[in-house]
């Protein structure tokens, strides 16, 4: 009787230990977003609404991790004068100049032709977990659902710098 109790005792202990150690997941993702922040991104959780969905009553929203990296070298004027905008990967009726399955969240109607061109080749190279991209005169970003390899990160770094460097 006395080992049965102290068995028990035991796989209590066991069990209360397995159930604060962080999984698998929560550990990729703190690499991940240690990496990142090595690379020059900011990471943050943020709560984001997407616009309605053709179909749908009301808007989605998630909680998503933003990455973001800072836009530097913007005159007063340039920051003045910057469009910001943001667009989802869900289909809406505001998808004027996006590829298939993209929605203008903000800023629908801003960009010229050619940034809008400019605009979709940085989305067609983006991994599928990306949910978002927005554009301020502070940073440019994307709300990702962090799957995927490593090698996500230096994708992700490369199309946001140039929409850095496009300044759109």
């Amino acid at each position: 009787m006395k080992w049965m109790i102290i068995i028990l005792i035991m796989l209590s202990l066991i069990g209360s230990m397995m159930w604060v150690m962080p999984t698998k997941r929560q550990k990729y993702q703190a690499v991940l977003r240690s990496k990142a922040k090595t690379m020059g991104f900011q990471v943050q959780l943020e709560m984001i609404t997407a616009p309605r969905a053709k179909g749908e009553m009301e808007a989605e929203s998630r909680t998503m991790t933003a990455y973001r990296i800072l836009r530097n070298g913007l005159s007063q004027e340039q920051k003045r004068t910057f469009k910001t905008w943001q667009v989802f990967r869900i289909e809406s009726i505001a998808d004027t100049g996006l590829p298939p399955g993209w929605s203008w969240s903000e800023g629908e109607g801003l960009l010229s032709p050619e940034q809008l061109k400019g605009l979709g080749d940085i989305i067609n190279n983006l991994p599928s977990g990306v949910f978002s991209i927005e554009s301020t005169p502070v940073y440019a970003g994307v709300f990702w659902d962090e799957e995927g390899e490593e090698g996500v990160l230096d994708t992700l770094k490369e199309q946001l710098e140039h929409l850095n460097q496009g300044c759109f």
